[in-house]
């Protein structure tokens, strides 16, 4: 197993860390941020999801600088990023830190998107991530940073820019994936 694949592998291990941090309630306290009280197991949940979406950039680096690239990364890679995102998500609906329609929405696409690769792979296609997608993810991953932090470093204004990210992750995330339809919608018609 090369490095980017157990870079990956070290992402999905911090997973069940990271739902455990959210899930079980912690009592650590809490900091005063501006209007907020954010609690320490939220700030600790948001450090371990930067890591592991710092993890996500270094492994895709990291194996196309040294052609790395290889099938169990191509199915690991995406895989770790929507159980890390929707796990994410699905915790900030359950601490009401996220609507769960967007919530929905956002991973409805992700498993469509999945569904119409995994076709694909069996036709021997592989189908690349356009930069709107690219764009998406960096927008959830935002939006996620922002609401696990109850919106800091923004919390000293009135604005909200954690809702405001999540909203235009949301917006992307149902363009790409209408785009990645149209685009390779030739794949599922040419199904056997």
């Amino acid at each position: 197993m090369n490095l980017p694949n157990k870079i990956t592998i070290s992402r999905i291990m911090l997973i069940p860390i990271f739902i455990i941090i959210l899930s079980i309630p912690f009592d650590w306290g809490s900091i005063d941020i501006g209007n907020h009280a954010l609690p320490v197991s939220h700030l600790v949940a948001a450090i371990i999801f930067i890591v592991a979406s710092i993890t996500d950039f270094l492994d895709g680096y990291i194996a196309r600088k040294y052609n790395l690239i290889t099938n169990m990364g191509k199915f690991l890679d995406p895989l770790a990023d929507k159980l890390l995102v929707s796990a994410a998500l699905i915790l900030l609906v359950q601490h009401d830190l996220a609507p769960a329609w967007i919530v929905i929405i956002i991973i409805s696409r992700e498993f469509a998107v999945t569904g119409m690769r995994l076709v694909a792979a069996g036709e021997g296609i592989v189908l690349a991530a356009s930069n709107m997608g690219k764009l998406k993810t960096t927008f959830q991953i935002l939006a996620i940073i922002f609401l696990m932090l109850h919106n800091f470093p923004f919390s000293y204004t009135v604005i909200p820019v954690d809702l405001i990210t999540l909203y235009i992750a949301m917006l992307l995330t149902a363009v790409s994936g209408i785009e990645y339809f149209i685009k390779n919608w030739h794949v599922m018609s040419e199904s056997k």
